[in-house]
């Protein structure tokens, strides 16, 4: 991955404790925990403060110049024992990132008397101050309670889902044209963006052409399209197109650095249609797919809400991710042939998830550079060149969207499921998926929440993370989807079914 496209996390932890137990159990629990995590992932994920809040607002104050000094751009509160409601709820205030909060469990039953540290109890009060300060931002596991090796792993876990939080606070998402004509699926208000501290710069296709004219002859052509050669191999059908979309590659990465301003990460939402194709003479699927591949995902039809989503799984999986439509029903022949009795998935749970030939190579099964179907139905083959076809690998997968609704209300939906290994006998990036129950998440969660068609994937089970992701951001937990267990009824759902 192109990591000048994603932060690294850096977790100081801060040990707290109330001045009526001992100090020095709050800071051997900290060491201890600062030791384990080491024994099992990376040391520089973390930083070991050395300063321990007990009662003093100025020990808080001393820890979080600390912290900041240390360029620290993700916080967790490390309850030792019972710790100071007021001074590290203050700290969780005053920080500026994402924060966790976690308790040391007891060690032995042969040290609770000196030894027991009551930071159950303790969590409990740092939740209800929490509350009082509306400090709402603050990730609390599941269980958030435990011995040296599971806080490790606690914190291992929130790695990247505050490398999401600390990358959307830095993100521009960069957009070139209104959405196509006779096109509302994409169209969203922009609000929300500005909400969750995006910056959006929405640009003229005219403005991309002139750039993109302006590239003509760039020096650095021939060594991109001599890289696109090596990478498409003998999928390199349409080999006099290369020039042109490595003259329009050389453009975007030109627009990016020009244009990010003071923000460290960028996304794209591009035009692609319906007069891209007769101007600039090609599609541009293929440079968006190799864009993405280097964790800068650039969305079709300028969907802009997609863009995000890419790049919040982008982050979020430390992996390439896709955009594809919630596009077409497996026929049921398909389904008796290749799927029936080999998985327990009905025919409901299946859907192909498809679009023009955005996915990267390495995410397809094989994949040929090719013309676009659809597209050259009404124009002429030689401009609609450039689309990435092929079958998306097979293995797990999360389909997730983030979207503001048209009355401006932030929402999203997860799920998991899979890309099974089932030729789908056509054309563009596509895939054979099945997700449990995917007829009645459809119909309940994708209808009646008026998404539209694209949704974001990401090549793993990573439903945990986002849902937190999706909280941090401020996304009300009723208005996050997902795709219920069968006989867990929707709250619109008909119950005679």
């Amino acid at each position: 991955m192109n990591e000048k496209n994603m932060p690294k996390v850096k977790l100081g932890i801060v040990a707290v404790s109330r001045d009526c137990f001992p100090e020095s159990l709050s800071v051997s629990r900290r060491e201890a925990l600062v030791k384990a995590y080491a024994s099992k992932y990376d040391v520089t994920d973390i930083y070991e403060c050395p300063i321990t809040i007990v009662e003093s607002e100025i020990d808080m104050v001393n820890a979080l110049n600390d912290v900041n000094a240390h360029e620290c751009n993700a916080l967790c509160v490390y309850l030792g024992n019972f710790g100071p409601e007021i001074s590290e709820t203050l700290l969780a205030q005053k920080f500026n990132g994402p924060k966790i909060f976690i308790a040391a469990a007891e060690e032995s039953q042969g040290n609770l008397i000196q030894g027991r540290g009551d930071a159950y109890c303790g969590m409990l009060n740092a939740s209800y101050s929490l509350h009082l300060r509306n400090v709402k931002n603050v990730y609390i596991p599941e269980y958030p309670v435990g011995d040296a090796e599971d806080c490790a792993d606690m914190l291992h876990e929130f790695i990247p889902i505050a490398r999401a939080v600390v990358a959307i606070s830095d993100l521009k998402i960069i957009s070139f044209g209104p959405r196509p004509q006779n096109f509302m699926a994409c169209n969203a208000p922009i609000k929300q963006l500005y909400n969750l501290g995006v910056e959006i710069e929405e640009n003229s296709e005219l403005d991309l052409f002139e750039a993109f004219k302006n590239h003509a002859d760039d020096p650095r052509i021939p060594d991109v399209v001599a890289d696109m050669e090596k990478e498409l191999g003998e999928g390199n059908k349409k080999p006099q197109i290369l020039p042109k979309l490595a003259q329009y590659e050389i453009t975007l990465l030109d627009w990016i650095e020009a244009h990010k301003g003071y923000r460290k990460y960028v996304t794209i939402a591009s035009k692609c249609w319906p007069a891209f194709q007769t101007q600039f003479g090609f599609v541009p699927c293929y440079v968006n797919s190799r864009l993405t591949s280097r964790g800068i995902p650039v969305s079709c039809e300028v969907d802009i809400y997609g863009a995000l989503s890419e790049f919040i799984g982008t982050v979020v999986s430390d992996d390439i991710v896709t955009l594809l439509d919630i596009n077409n029903s497996v026929p049921k022949d398909m389904y008796n042939e290749s799927i029936k009795g080999k998985w327990d998935y009905t025919l409901q749970d299946t859907f192909m998830g498809f679009h023009c030939g955005n996915t990267a190579s390495s995410k397809l099964s094989f994949c040929s550079m090719n013309y676009q179907l659809i597209m050259a139905r009404a124009l002429p083959e030689e401009v609609t060149q450039g689309t990435l076809e092929g079958d998306i690998v097979p293995g797990q997968i999360t389909f997730y969207r983030l979207q503001s609704t048209s009355d401006n209300i932030l929402r999203g939906y997860i799920a998991e499921g899979e890309v099974l290994p089932v030729a789908t006998h056509s054309f563009g990036s596509i895939g054979v998926f099945a997700i449990p129950e995917m007829g009645r998440f459809y119909r309940h969660v994708l209808i009646e929440g008026g998404y539209p068609h694209h949704g974001a994937v990401a090549f793993g089970h990573f439903g945990k993370q986002l849902y937190e992701v999706f909280k941090l951001l401020g996304v009300e937990v009723d208005e996050i989807g997902y795709n219920q267990p069968k006989g867990v009824r929707y709250p619109t759902e008909n119950p005679w079914g």
